[in-house]
């Protein structure tokens, strides 16, 4: 067993990428790593890709050329706050995998065609599954049996199955390859700099810590409302929709992260024992009272014209597949019994919306002589740009006696690296704290689950908003007037 652990903290000398010819690859996995390697670190490192699309070596060379030399598609940070790749220390790392790296082609859910792909690395071997989570299965299962290299890392995407059993069956069926400590559930939402983020406001402010519960605060909102529509994602998204991909996979950790306990320390077993303690108390409300799903329709978004989301190439408008979800969750223990948590997200939205906000209780009375409305406290914590602002009522500075609002907001620190490179500096450097640990995935599924079954049955109507409009126009079929 130690020979095994020390295996696991060896440096990775291969990164094998299945699903290489996706989507997911070329728009966010590949740039972040280029970010990542043009800091100088892992210059050793080799790559290795594969995917079911025929490309020869010329045109896998051509995908890492564009993917080292332009900016990430960053989702949680601005990508003007990384500079080109040109003249940085990694360079010649970079140039190196353009001109050495390897693409296979393979049905990587074939044994033997994986056995083949595997004779390309050597190990240490980080295997990434840039995969659907059912082919990912299927992937596993053949790694099974053909076995893995000693010390092998396992790095699978969101989300974590598609519901609660073939999420506890995946987890199987990695057990058995890995220990868990070398396994690397991905969520690009947990970067570094916004668990820190949230974490250090949280916890290194004692003002806040005693009115951080169900006594003091009123309400908790975790939105990622954003602009962008399918953006030609049919193949992924239209089996997936913004609860399973959004809300299970990214919000609850965001969640878990606003609600968790302090942590005696941020190594990852504390910080991930945590997480743990609140998913397990989290519950989703009546779906029929606490929950939404939505479409958007045709609309303008900017300067571009979208098609209804049915209409999308791809897109099979019989499954109702919802661009827009919202699920009210509680949490059932002593700090937050009877506390709503609103987690949103949507896409095709206009103005965007990507942050936490903590609505505090209304005074029990406002002194009589003061004048205004008086409005609850607000703490908003930015997942994009990442801020920070207090909203407060203060006397006025032309009248004393009248309330005015004013809010003090900060930037908190920019990160070195995007999502995707943060992440897998993690990998590389055998550091759990920004994985999803097993129970913790199962955990986030059975919080939806019921969810799902509601909008499964036709319990919830499926509502509509025009692309580039707000998040409360979305309305059931039923409806004539907008959701507040």
């Amino acid at each position: 067993m130690a020979e095994t652990v020390r295996a696991a903290r060896e440096e990775i000398r291969t990164l094998l990428v299945l699903g290489a010819s996706g989507d997911l690859a070329g728009r966010l996995l590949l740039p972040g790593l280029g970010r990542l390697l043009a800091t100088g670190r892992a210059p050793e490192l080799r790559l290795v890709g594969s995917g079911v699309d025929d490309w020869d070596q010329a045109q896998w060379r051509e995908r890492l050329a564009e993917a080292f030399a332009v900016q990430p598609s960053i989702e949680i940070a601005p990508w003007e706050a990384f500079p080109s790749l040109s003249h940085e220390p990694g360079e010649a790392t970079l140039r190196r995998l353009e001109s050495e790296s390897v693409y296979v082609r393979a049905d990587v859910t074939q044994p033997e065609e994986l056995r083949h792909v595997l004779e390309q690395c050597e190990g240490p071997v980080g295997i990434y599954f840039a995969l659907p989570p059912a082919v990912t299965e299927r992937a596993c299962l053949a790694l099974e049996k053909i076995g893995l290299p000693e010390g092998t890392r396992l790095i699978v995407e969101k989300p974590f199955g598609t519901d609660g059993d073939s999420a506890r069956r995946l987890n199987a069926v990695v057990g058995r390859l890995v220990p868990e400590d070398q396994v690397h559930r991905v969520d690009h939402f947990l970067g570094k700099s916004t668990v820190l983020n949230i974490l250090g406001f949280r916890f290194a402010n004692r003002i806040f810590e005693p009115i951080w519960r169900a006594t003091h605060v009123e309400s908790v909102e975790v939105i990622y409302d954003e602009d962008l529509a399918l953006e030609g994602r049919a193949r992924y998204y239209d089996g997936s929709g913004a609860l399973r991909d959004m809300i299970q996979s990214h919000l609850l950790h965001v969640l878990a992260l606003v609600a968790m306990d302090p942590p005696p320390t941020l190594g990852d077993r504390d910080v991930r024992d945590r997480i743990a303690e609140v998913l397990r108390a989290a519950r989703a409300g009546d779906p029929e009272q606490h929950s939404r799903r939505a479409r958007y329709g045709a609309g303008r978004i900017g300067a571009r014209e979208v098609p209804a989301y049915a209409e999308e190439p791809g897109v099979d408008p019989a499954r109702e597949t919802e661009t827009l979800a919202e699920v009210t969750v509680f949490i059932d223990n002593w700090r937050w019994k009877g506390v709503p948590f609103t987690l949103r997200s949507a896409k095709g939205i206009t103005p965007t919306r990507k942050e936490v906000v903590v609505t505090f209780k209304p005074v029990p009375q406002l002194p009589v002589g003061l004048e205004g409305t008086s409005q609850p406290a607000r703490v908003r914590i930015g997942l994009g740009p990442e801020c920070l602002s207090l909203e407060l009522d203060v006397n006025g500075s032309g009248d004393p006696w009248s309330l005015d609002r004013v809010s003090l907001s900060t930037s908190f620190g920019g990160a070195e690296l995007p999502a995707y490179g943060e992440v897998l500096a993690g990998v590389l450097e055998a550091d759990p704290l920004l994985s999803v640990r097993g129970d913790v995935a199962e955990e986030c599924w059975r919080v939806v689950e019921p969810v799902l079954a509601a909008w499964s049955e036709g319990r919830v109507p499926l509502g509509e908003y025009p692309a580039g409009s707000a998040a409360d126009t979305a309305t059931t079929t039923a409806e004539t007037s907008v959701i507040a």
